[in-house]
């Protein structure tokens, strides 16, 4: 089951890898997104998500601080779904449509953050159970 659990934990991670590393590297053109979105501060709230995302989904993946990480993306997927896809402000159909799905997809990965921070929080898994693992995998529990 180790097996399963680290390819389920590369996986979930990846999508956050990819799009912090993404972050920094289109840091301009998302910049320009985030001031379409009205985003105070654009700049620095895209360099703060990306970082977010990045060491979020690294610690998961490695199994070292998940609980800080899997916090780390449940925050800022709340606040991007809020903030970038609001679905209820849209007028044209198809534009509604994507930002729903793009809305849902971000509280989905919320909740599945929400979950992985509350097993490892609560000590419900341990870091034998967590499988193979680069340090601690609770920062707020030592």
């Amino acid at each position: 089951m180790d097996v399963v659990l680290v390819i389920g934990r590369i996986l979930f991670a990846f999508i956050f890898i990819t799009s912090g590393i993404a972050h920094f590297a289109k840091l301009e053109m998302m910049t320009g997104y985030a001031k379409y979105k009205k985003l105070p501060a654009a700049k620095l709230g895209v360099i703060a998500s990306g970082l977010f995302f990045l060491l979020g989904g690294i610690y998961i993946a490695l199994g070292f601080w998940v609980d800080l990480g899997a916090l780390m993306l449940a925050i800022t997927l709340v606040l991007a779904a809020v903030i970038f896809h609001n679905y209820w402000k849209e007028t044209d159909a198809t534009t509604k449509q994507n930002e729903m799905i793009a809305f849902n997809k971000d509280l989905a990965l919320a909740g599945a953050s929400l979950i992985i921070f509350a097993l490892i929080y609560s000590g419900a898994i341990s870091a034998d159970a967590f499988g193979p693992h680069v340090g601690n995998i609770s920062f707020f529990n030592k």
